[in-house]
């Protein structure tokens, strides 16, 4: 189960996401983001509580970065441990612009 909360202000939108990103819950997601990335210039995803992403969570997120192009920036911030490590297997890190805040670099 994926919950999604998600804050738009000034043209940039703000998605927490918590739960697990997987085939059952992206296309909740894509459509959600889809309706959303119109008009947009900047796109944040909040990962720190997302426990798991799928294939298909990857997929989305690659997604949601082409649709940006040309906009404004996406950026991940919070990405935990085992998501992150996900990310790097599946080789999206230098594809995805993964933000680390001064306080995770400690």
């Amino acid at each position: 189960m994926l919950n999604i909360e998600k804050r738009i202000e000034n043209g940039s939108a703000l998605y927490l996401l918590e739960g697990r990103l997987d085939t059952n819950s992206a296309a909740g997601l894509e459509k959600d983001l889809k309706e959303t990335l119109t008009g947009l210039t900047e796109l944040t995803l909040d990962l720190e509580k997302l426990d798991y992403i799928s294939s298909a969570g990857l997929r989305l997120l690659l997604s949601a970065r082409k649709t940006m192009d040309g906009r404004g920036p996406m950026k991940l911030v919070h990405v935990g441990e085992a998501v992150m490590t996900i990310l790097e297997t599946a080789g999206f890190l230098s594809y995805l612009n993964i933000e680390k805040l001064q306080d995770e670099e400690q």
